[in-house]
């Protein structure tokens, strides 16, 4: 068999159309994963200094993956405040989320158009608390997240960042570890606070919308859902024995576990997305290491029957050709099992633009090879016009890339966030053994149905 190079596909450098602004993007805004990460705290209301519009696209895209009513408040801009600044709709509009919603902590996050103009949200804060603030306030958390300097992801790590800046405290140490996770799925933080809870750790996981983005059905309306990280144990976060941080491209990013490690001494392990059995095993190493507890039995075994359904579906796998797409971290993560499992990544994309994609995916993979075009600041456009000659058996990301599946027509595994078009996107589970086990399973039965469905017999055992 032939091995295909990048050198025979002659994509080494690969020749887009030109253009003059992104076309169909691979992120999202800013404010949208600063909003989600401040929906993970407890009693907390995200509130964006900026129009309406931008909370309105904001809550259609996260109800939509979600399934859920998400609430965002706004400072409403209007051509007044665009022209002389928005100090009055701020002061007006916390007030108002104030009294409505008897929120615990009021979050809020600047967009284009607030940044654009220069506010001052330093001074706008100071002005409301000096006017306004009064025993038994909420607490109060500022970020800024123009969309023009950064992506979802970049205003998600920013938000978590901003919370332990505010309102971490120092104290005696304690055996408590934090996990700062990253943008993950519902299921993804609800198998993390059992694994923990398994190495009988005491921890603080932040940010945790698995409640709030992921409840029970309620017998009354509640405006600001149940569930989220507490605010004491954010509070607590100065005094844990570690951080742990998922992320490989975060090594120079100004990421929470970096402050706590300047500012309180706390140490910082950046490990990546624990996907796949390399990563999801560095994981466990450092559980076990910080909990003086052995990895439980359960989870050995969820390794144990992983390996041996490798071994069972190989032979559907082995020299298939995928891309991947996505926020950066989750392209390294699914490179990696991709690369455990025989798949070869041809094209791993990223409209993120943090410059550490390619160093991060040979760290993660050091077998990748010529073969993988590695491909940041990328929208799907682009990735649509590599994708004709790179013949990939099934592409791999977020429902964004649906269209792009229909044209190559081969089958796309739907991970990442957003996933508007199918029911539990949001319960799609990626980390782990655990997760690892059910995207395997997912991979070969959507190969096995394209063999079954092209076959001119269609076999009925494969």
């Amino acid at each position: 068999m032939k091995v295909i190079s990048a050198k025979d596909l002659e994509l080494d450098e690969p020749q887009f159309k030109h253009c003059t602004g992104t076309r169909n993007a691979c992120k999202l805004c800013t404010p949208l994963g600063a909003c989600l990460a401040f929906r993970g705290v407890e009693g907390a209301i995200p509130f964006l200094h900026g129009s309406q519009g931008c909370s309105t696209y904001i809550r259609r895209y996260l109800i939509s993956h979600f399934r859920e009513p998400i609430d965002i408040a706004s400072s409403n801009f209007s051509e007044d405040s665009a022209v002389f600044g928005g100090a009055s709709n701020f002061k007006a509009g916390v007030a108002n989320v104030v009294r409505q919603y008897k929120p615990k902590m009021v979050a809020v996050a600047t967009t284009c158009l607030s940044e654009t103009i220069g506010e001052d949200m330093t001074r706008l804060f100071h002005d409301y608390m000096k006017e306004e603030w009064f025993e038994g306030h909420p607490h109060m958390v500022k970020v800024s997240t123009p969309s023009y300097s950064g992506t979802h992801i970049d205003g998600f790590h920013a938000a978590v960042r901003a919370l332990v800046a505010t309102l971490a405290v120092p104290g005696d140490r304690t055996r408590r570890v934090n996990l700062f996770s990253g943008m993950v799925s519902a299921a993804d933080l609800r198998y993390l606070k059992e694994v923990l809870e398994d190495h009988k750790v005491p921890y603080t996981l932040l940010p945790d919308y698995s409640e709030s983005m992921d409840g029970e059905t309620w017998s009354e309306y509640e405006k600001l859902q149940s569930g989220g990280t507490p605010i004491a144990d954010i509070m607590a976060s100065g005094c844990a024995q570690t951080s742990i941080e998922f992320g490989r491209t975060l090594s120079e990013y100004p990421s929470a576990g970096k402050f706590l490690s300047e500012r309180f001494n706390v140490p910082n392990r950046q490990l990546g997305l624990p996907i796949g059995i390399r990563e999801t095993d560095a994981f466990f190493e450092a559980l076990a290491e910080v909990s003086g507890e052995p990895t439980p039995v359960k989870h050995t075994r969820e390794r144990g029957r992983l390996v041996d359904s490798l071994i069972d579906g190989h032979k559907y796998v082995f020299e298939k050709r995928a891309i991947v797409y996505g926020e950066e971290d989750l392209v390294v993560g699914i490179a990696s099992f991709l690369s455990e499992i025989g798949v070869v990544p041809v094209l791993c994309a990223s409209g993120g633009k943090s410059g550490r994609l390619k160093r991060s995916l040979h760290d993660a993979i050091p077998t990748l090879d010529d073969r993988t075009h590695i491909h940041d600041g990328i929208d799907f456009a682009q990735i649509g016009e590599m994708a004709d000659t790179l013949r990939a058996d099934f592409i791999i990301g977020s429902s964004k890339g649906y269209q792009l599946s229909r044209k190559l027509d081969v089958p796309l595994i739907r991970i990442g966030f957003p996933i508007h078009d199918r029911i539990g996107g949001h319960r799609v589970l990626h980390l782990g053994y655990r997760g690892a086990q059910s995207l395997y399973d997912t991979i070969v039965n959507a190969l096995m149905d394209v063999k079954q469905t092209n076959s001119p017999i269609g076999y009925s055992y494969l």
